[in-house]
């Protein structure tokens, strides 16, 4: 089990919680890690597909991992010395950046029949589970993802009737 540390400025301080202690079952770690999320337009988002994956469109989520991660594996700090960020409460490593774009969450939301919490949650979880190292590009990977993302969402409360 790992801590997780959000780093998100926009999301109540319940809700940040809530996603920490659910993603700490999604991982073992030696150190906390720090997962930065963060939300933007349909402009900044496009930008950053086209510039880092070359694909000029809208996108719901990004994903920045800073470590190539095995799904399931420890994660261990001496492996990543690159990723340790030092901070007043002590060190910390740094995970990655998931990037939300707050309109295509609303959209889906809408489209699907749900609540936003329930969208911006998974696609946080979603984010955070490709930072972790899990994939979706092979069957076998999506499926182990998908089980992944399911039981995270269900510990937050954000099940598929949310």
């Amino acid at each position: 089990m790992a801590e997780f540390i959000i780093d998100e400025d926009s999301l109540k301080g319940e809700e940040v919680a809530a996603l920490q202690n659910a993603l700490s079952e999604a991982a073992d770690s030696d150190m906390p890690l720090v997962l930065e999320l963060l939300f933007v337009s349909e402009e900044e988002i496009r930008s950053l597909n086209a510039r880092e994956r070359n694909i000029d469109r809208v996108t719901d989520v990004l994903s920045f991992p800073a470590m190539e991660l095995v799904p399931g594996e420890p994660i261990c700090s001496e492996e990543h010395g690159e990723c340790i960020e030092s901070v007043e409460e002590g060190e910390r490593l740094y995970l990655g950046s998931v990037v939300i774009c707050t309109k295509r969450a609303e959209e889906q939301a809408e489209e699907y029949g749900h609540s936003l919490a329930r969208e911006i949650g998974y696609l946080a979880v979603h984010g955070a589970l490709h930072c972790l190292g899990y994939d979706h590009e092979r069957e076998e990977d999506r499926t182990v993802m998908r089980q992944k993302e399911e039981e995270i969402m269900e510990h937050l409360g954000l099940g598929r009737k949310a």
